[in-house]
């Protein structure tokens, strides 16, 4: 099968596309996915070049294109366990099941799915615990890929794949962080709010009833505004001076950085911040009596519960919400929409297609001697 490979941490010539990695064999409880689309996401960058090493402080674009010298390989990843290359990236993924493992129902060929980023199957369902598809495991840049049967969620709509393929991470990770801060009709800022994750945020926000306050670039306002957002303001404007000290229920933070510090500065008192991102700097400077005086909750998001991936599917399926698409890119341009995204000259997702396969027989009769070892490429 066709498959981006990443050969290690490093720069852009770290991701090799090749024609002839064996398609993965599923195992007990796993199905085989032939992928129809698969979206980009900022860990995709983050992962390449060794980003979550403790190493790290600089914001993610700070050798994005070419790699980060100083990095630990042992702690380089969401886990902070080494990770094994070659890997095949890729953490949102919709297509269809063509094969099936052991134990799992030859009922499902043909659904159509999307896959949980987040995996607890392959951690035995530890509470916050998890392995991160196209991380701990090969992921959707590839023609198939397998995942846990138990994770893997048909789903009935008139979306296109491409959309779908825009839902996993970024929609998760929005909706993981507006429930763990309970959102409900309550005044709510959401920064990065032109991205993926953030306009999966505005969205989803506004579902809740909540009025949303959009921080993003001003060629970007009318975007975030178009998904919900009532108010938007400079991201690189003083918010405190923006807004007034005080005056936001919850924050949404996908960004970190030296804002960080205002942004506790607008909630009210017993007001709750979200994080689930850090692209502007992970080490961020924090009055630790703004947080205990004010009574502020600060909540680390990155384990879902199950409500969370089974609460999207019911609002797809309902037509609550519907993802932007900013542009679409065959597979085999994948360093050219990280290089886009890097650009963040777009609003929305940027999604990546694979080739379809042409044959006359289903994989699952014709790879019995192309399984490989762990489902990774040789």
């Amino acid at each position: 099968m066709t498959a981006a490979i990443l050969t290690g941490h490093g720069g852009f010539e770290k991701l090799v596309v090749r024609n002839d990695v064996p398609v993965p064999q599923p195992k007990v409880g796993e199905l085989l996915i032939e992928v129809g689309a698969a979206s980009v996401n900022n860990t995709d960058i983050n992962t390449r070049i060794g980003w979550y090493s403790k190493k790290v402080e600089a914001e993610t674009s700070n050798g994005a294109a070419e790699g980060i010298a100083s990095i630990d390989d042992d702690d380089a990843s969401w886990s902070g366990t080494s990770l094994k290359f070659p890997l095949i990236q890729g953490g949102d993924v919709c297509g269809r099941v063509v094969a099936v493992g052991a134990e799992v129902s030859s009922d499902r060929i043909g659904e159509r799915v999307i896959v949980r980023t987040i995996l607890r199957s392959y951690a035995d369902y530890r509470p916050f615990e998890s392995w991160v598809l196209g991380s701990e495991c090969n992921g959707g840049f590839a023609q198939f890929v397998v995942a846990p049967a138990r994770e893997t969620y048909a789903v009935n709509c008139d979306w296109s794949d491409e959309e779908l393929a825009a839902v996993p991470s970024a929609y998760a990770t929005a909706e993981n962080m507006l429930d763990r801060a309970a959102v409900g009709r309550e005044r709510v800022l959401v920064t990065g709010a032109s991205g993926g994750v953030g306009l999966a945020a505005v969205q989803l926000a506004k579902r809740r009833g909540a009025t949303v306050i959009g921080v993003c670039a001003p060629n970007k306002a009318a975007d975030v505004k178009a998904q919900g957002a009532d108010q938007t303001i400079d991201r690189n404007s003083d918010l405190v001076a923006a807004l007034g000290s005080e005056t936001v229920d919850v924050v949404i933070d996908l960004v970190g950085g030296p804002q960080f510090r205002q942004l506790l500065q607008l909630l009210r008192r017993g007001g709750r911040c979200a994080v689930a991102g850090a692209i502007g700097g992970p080490i961020v400077e924090i009055d630790i009596r703004t947080v205990y005086l004010k009574d502020l909750t600060l909540y680390g998001c990155t384990f879902w519960e199950h409500q969370v991936f089974e609460n999207l599917i019911r609002y797809i399926e309902s037509g609550q919400f519907r993802p932007v698409i900013a542009r679409v890119y065959p597979l085999s341009d994948i360093v050219l929409a990280q290089q886009d995204f890097l650009s963040k000259s777009h609003a929305g997702k940027l999604v990546l297609v694979p080739p379809r396969r042409r044959q006359s027989k289903p994989p699952s009769s014709i790879n019995d001697r192309q399984a490989i070892h762990e489902n990774r490429p040789d």
